[in-house]
Protein backbone atom coordinates (compact mmCIF):
# COMPACT_ATOMS: atom_id res chain seq x y z
CA UNK A 1 0.00 0.00 0.00
CA UNK A 2 1.27 3.88 -0.96
CA UNK A 3 0.45 5.90 1.74
CA UNK A 4 0.00 9.83 2.08
CA UNK A 5 -0.10 10.27 5.44
CA UNK A 6 2.49 8.39 7.63
CA UNK A 7 5.59 6.80 6.02
CA UNK A 8 7.30 3.20 7.57
CA UNK A 9 9.84 1.61 6.43
CA UNK A 10 9.85 -2.23 7.41
CA UNK A 11 13.29 -4.55 7.04
CA UNK A 12 15.46 -3.78 10.18
CA UNK A 13 14.52 -4.53 14.57
CA UNK A 14 13.48 -0.82 14.61
CA UNK A 15 10.55 0.45 12.56
CA UNK A 16 9.45 3.89 12.49
CA UNK A 17 6.04 5.08 11.90
CA UNK A 18 6.22 8.18 10.78
CA UNK A 19 2.79 10.82 10.75
CA UNK A 20 3.44 12.93 7.74
CA UNK A 21 1.18 15.84 7.73
CA UNK A 22 3.38 18.59 8.83
CA UNK A 23 1.36 20.98 7.40
CA UNK A 24 -1.90 20.05 9.63
CA UNK A 25 0.58 19.15 12.70
CA UNK A 26 0.10 15.71 12.17
CA UNK A 27 -3.55 15.79 12.69
CA UNK A 28 -5.05 12.37 12.88
CA UNK A 29 -7.52 12.74 9.73
CA UNK A 30 -10.04 9.55 9.13
CA UNK A 31 -7.38 8.97 6.01
CA UNK A 32 -3.93 9.03 8.06
CA UNK A 33 -5.88 6.53 10.61
CA UNK A 34 -6.56 3.93 8.20
CA UNK A 35 -2.86 4.02 6.85
CA UNK A 36 -1.88 3.78 10.21
CA UNK A 37 -4.20 0.42 10.88
CA UNK A 38 -2.82 -0.91 7.80
CA UNK A 39 0.84 -0.48 8.79
CA UNK A 40 -0.04 -1.67 12.45
CA UNK A 41 -1.17 -5.05 10.53
CA UNK A 42 2.23 -4.95 8.50
CA UNK A 43 4.00 -4.49 11.43
CA UNK A 44 2.54 -6.65 13.37
CA UNK A 45 3.50 -9.71 10.48
CA UNK A 46 7.33 -8.63 9.67
CA UNK A 47 9.46 -10.76 11.41
CA UNK A 48 12.36 -8.38 11.26
CA UNK A 49 10.34 -5.67 13.40
CA UNK A 50 11.44 -6.39 17.13
CA UNK A 51 10.14 -2.35 18.23
CA UNK A 52 8.05 0.24 16.54
CA UNK A 53 8.71 3.90 17.07
CA UNK A 54 6.21 6.84 16.21
CA UNK A 55 7.24 9.88 15.84
CA UNK A 56 5.56 12.79 14.15
CA UNK A 57 7.15 15.29 11.07
CA UNK A 58 7.67 18.16 11.76
CA UNK A 59 6.95 21.09 14.32
CA UNK A 60 4.73 18.64 16.25
CA UNK A 61 4.04 15.14 17.49
CA UNK A 62 0.44 15.26 16.69
CA UNK A 63 -1.92 17.95 17.47
CA UNK A 64 -4.81 15.67 17.97
CA UNK A 65 -8.03 15.50 15.57
CA UNK A 66 -8.85 16.99 12.37
CA UNK A 67 -10.89 19.93 13.11
CA UNK A 68 -12.08 20.82 9.80
CA UNK A 69 -12.88 17.39 8.97
CA UNK A 70 -15.21 17.22 12.27
CA UNK A 71 -16.57 20.46 10.95
CA UNK A 72 -17.31 19.34 7.22
CA UNK A 73 -18.54 16.32 8.24
CA UNK A 74 -21.59 16.87 10.88
CA UNK A 75 -23.15 13.43 10.46
CA UNK A 76 -23.85 10.82 13.39
CA UNK A 77 -22.67 8.25 10.56
CA UNK A 78 -19.60 9.97 9.66
CA UNK A 79 -18.33 10.90 13.51
CA UNK A 80 -18.62 7.00 14.32
CA UNK A 81 -16.70 6.00 11.77
CA UNK A 82 -13.84 8.88 12.72
CA UNK A 83 -13.86 8.23 15.95
CA UNK A 84 -14.77 4.80 16.01
CA UNK A 85 -11.41 4.35 13.88
CA UNK A 86 -9.53 6.22 16.32
CA UNK A 87 -10.78 3.60 18.98
CA UNK A 88 -9.34 0.58 16.59
CA UNK A 89 -5.97 2.11 16.36
CA UNK A 90 -5.05 2.91 20.14
CA UNK A 91 -6.36 -0.54 20.95
CA UNK A 92 -4.53 -2.14 18.42
CA UNK A 93 -1.43 -0.82 19.41
CA UNK A 94 -1.86 -3.10 22.50
CA UNK A 95 -2.18 -6.00 20.26
CA UNK A 96 0.66 -5.96 18.05
CA UNK A 97 3.53 -8.22 19.23
CA UNK A 98 6.39 -5.63 19.26
CA UNK A 99 6.55 -3.00 21.99
CA UNK A 100 5.89 0.44 20.68
CA UNK A 101 7.61 3.58 22.02
CA UNK A 102 5.94 7.40 21.20
CA UNK A 103 8.91 9.46 20.10
CA UNK A 104 7.36 13.02 21.17
CA UNK A 105 8.69 16.56 19.89
CA UNK A 106 6.52 19.68 20.11
CA UNK A 107 2.99 19.24 20.83
CA UNK A 108 0.55 16.32 21.67
CA UNK A 109 -2.75 16.97 22.07
CA UNK A 110 -6.35 15.81 22.42
CA UNK A 111 -5.93 11.98 20.24
CA UNK A 112 -2.28 12.84 20.04
CA UNK A 113 -1.69 12.70 23.38
CA UNK A 114 -3.84 9.92 23.51
CA UNK A 115 -1.65 8.28 21.04
CA UNK A 116 1.06 9.00 23.62
CA UNK A 117 -0.85 7.25 26.41
CA UNK A 118 -2.06 4.40 24.20
CA UNK A 119 1.70 3.26 22.97
CA UNK A 120 3.90 1.34 25.54
CA UNK A 121 6.62 3.41 26.51
CA UNK A 122 7.22 7.00 25.44
CA UNK A 123 10.13 9.40 25.68
CA UNK A 124 9.82 13.09 25.13
CA UNK A 125 11.83 16.15 24.51
CA UNK A 126 12.38 18.92 26.83
CA UNK A 127 10.63 21.26 24.42
CA UNK A 128 6.81 18.78 24.29
CA UNK A 129 3.87 19.80 25.76
CA UNK A 130 0.55 18.32 26.33
CA UNK A 131 -2.86 18.81 26.74
CA UNK A 132 -6.56 17.77 26.39
CA UNK A 133 -7.95 20.81 25.25
CA UNK A 134 -11.44 19.74 23.69
CA UNK A 135 -13.30 21.25 26.72
CA UNK A 136 -12.60 24.64 25.41
CA UNK A 137 -13.91 24.18 21.95
CA UNK A 138 -17.01 22.41 23.20
CA UNK A 139 -15.83 18.84 22.53
CA UNK A 140 -14.87 16.79 25.55
CA UNK A 141 -11.63 14.64 25.00
CA UNK A 142 -13.84 11.80 25.75
CA UNK A 143 -11.78 8.74 24.01
CA UNK A 144 -8.39 10.64 25.04
CA UNK A 145 -9.91 10.24 28.59
CA UNK A 146 -9.98 6.33 28.44
CA UNK A 147 -6.00 5.87 28.23
CA UNK A 148 -4.90 8.86 29.51
CA UNK A 149 -6.75 7.83 32.65
CA UNK A 150 -5.00 4.70 32.96
CA UNK A 151 -1.76 6.27 32.59
CA UNK A 152 -1.87 8.65 35.30
CA UNK A 153 -3.46 9.43 38.33
CA UNK A 154 -7.87 10.32 38.58
CA UNK A 155 -7.15 13.83 39.84
CA UNK A 156 -4.54 14.74 37.18
CA UNK A 157 -6.40 13.63 34.27
CA UNK A 158 -9.43 15.51 35.22
CA UNK A 159 -7.47 18.84 35.72
CA UNK A 160 -6.54 18.21 32.44
CA UNK A 161 -9.56 17.36 30.65
CA UNK A 162 -11.72 20.17 32.72
CA UNK A 163 -9.43 22.95 32.18
CA UNK A 164 -7.76 22.19 29.03
CA UNK A 165 -4.07 23.30 29.79
CA UNK A 166 -0.81 22.55 28.88
CA UNK A 167 1.58 20.62 30.78
CA UNK A 168 5.32 20.65 30.29
CA UNK A 169 7.34 17.60 29.23
CA UNK A 170 8.35 17.53 32.99
CA UNK A 171 4.87 17.33 34.45
CA UNK A 172 4.47 14.87 31.90
CA UNK A 173 6.93 12.27 33.27
CA UNK A 174 6.06 13.01 36.97
CA UNK A 175 2.92 12.58 36.09
CA UNK A 176 3.76 9.06 34.32
CA UNK A 177 2.36 10.23 31.06
CA UNK A 178 6.20 9.57 29.44
CA UNK A 179 9.10 7.44 30.73
CA UNK A 180 11.78 10.46 30.40
CA UNK A 181 12.43 13.57 29.25
CA UNK A 182 15.73 14.08 27.10
CA UNK A 183 17.31 17.47 25.30
CA UNK A 184 15.14 17.96 21.81
CA UNK A 185 18.93 17.22 20.59
CA UNK A 186 19.39 13.70 22.26
CA UNK A 187 15.47 12.73 21.62
CA UNK A 188 16.12 10.11 18.50
CA UNK A 189 19.30 8.89 20.22
CA UNK A 190 17.52 8.12 23.84
CA UNK A 191 14.88 6.65 21.91
CA UNK A 192 17.70 4.50 19.27
CA UNK A 193 19.02 3.35 22.86
CA UNK A 194 15.72 2.57 24.51
CA UNK A 195 14.56 0.54 21.15
CA UNK A 196 17.81 -1.23 21.33
CA UNK A 197 17.62 -2.31 24.74
CA UNK A 198 14.11 -4.10 24.31
CA UNK A 199 15.34 -5.41 21.07
CA UNK A 200 18.04 -7.69 22.77
CA UNK A 201 15.75 -9.90 24.29
CA UNK A 202 13.51 -12.91 22.71
CA UNK A 203 10.89 -11.15 20.70
CA UNK A 204 8.40 -14.31 21.17
CA UNK A 205 9.05 -13.58 25.02
CA UNK A 206 8.41 -10.00 24.80
CA UNK A 207 4.88 -10.57 22.67
CA UNK A 208 3.93 -13.22 25.43
CA UNK A 209 4.66 -10.40 27.82
CA UNK A 210 2.87 -7.69 26.30
CA UNK A 211 -0.13 -9.73 25.45
CA UNK A 212 -0.39 -10.58 29.43
CA UNK A 213 0.19 -7.53 30.54
CA UNK A 214 -2.80 -5.96 28.75
CA UNK A 215 -4.98 -8.98 29.41
CA UNK A 216 -4.40 -8.40 33.08
CA UNK A 217 -4.99 -4.85 32.88
CA UNK A 218 -8.51 -3.42 34.96
CA UNK A 219 -9.00 -7.11 35.99
CA UNK A 220 -9.16 -7.40 40.03
CA UNK A 221 -5.96 -9.19 41.86
CA UNK A 222 -6.91 -12.90 41.99
CA UNK A 223 -7.82 -13.12 38.02
CA UNK A 224 -4.65 -11.24 37.40
CA UNK A 225 -2.58 -13.46 39.04
CA UNK A 226 -4.58 -16.59 37.73
CA UNK A 227 -3.78 -14.93 34.08
CA UNK A 228 -0.38 -14.55 34.89
CA UNK A 229 0.40 -17.86 36.50
CA UNK A 230 -0.77 -19.38 33.48
CA UNK A 231 1.45 -17.32 31.16
CA UNK A 232 4.32 -18.19 33.35
CA UNK A 233 3.31 -22.12 32.91
CA UNK A 234 3.57 -21.57 29.09
CA UNK A 235 6.16 -19.06 28.89
CA UNK A 236 8.56 -21.80 31.05
CA UNK A 237 8.19 -24.10 28.40
CA UNK A 238 9.48 -22.60 25.64
CA UNK A 239 12.76 -22.69 24.22
CA UNK A 240 13.55 -19.02 24.51
CA UNK A 241 13.12 -19.45 28.17
CA UNK A 242 15.33 -22.50 28.50
CA UNK A 243 18.24 -21.12 26.29
CA UNK A 244 17.98 -17.67 28.63
CA UNK A 245 18.38 -19.29 31.64
CA UNK A 246 20.84 -21.79 30.54
CA UNK A 247 23.13 -19.02 29.38
CA UNK A 248 22.60 -17.07 32.39
CA UNK A 249 23.96 -20.09 34.04
CA UNK A 250 27.05 -20.54 31.80
CA UNK A 251 27.64 -16.44 31.50
CA UNK A 252 27.14 -16.26 28.39
CA UNK A 253 24.27 -14.26 25.69
CA UNK A 254 21.51 -15.96 24.65
CA UNK A 255 20.91 -17.09 21.13
CA UNK A 256 17.29 -16.92 20.56
CA UNK A 257 15.37 -19.43 18.55
CA UNK A 258 13.57 -16.58 17.12
CA UNK A 259 16.61 -14.71 15.70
Amino acid sequence: MTYECISLELGSPITRLVLDRPERRNALSLGLMQEMLDALDRVAADPSTRVLVIEGRGAAFSAGHDLGEIVANRDADAYESLFGTCVDLMTRLHTIPQPVIAKVHGVATAAGCQLVAACDLAIASDDARFATPGVNIGLFCSTPMVPISRTIGRKRVLEMLFTGDMIDATTAAEWGLVNRVVPVAALDTAVVELAERIAASSPSVLALGKRAFYEQEGTDERAAYGLACAVMVDNALTDDAHEGMTAFLEKRKPQWKTT
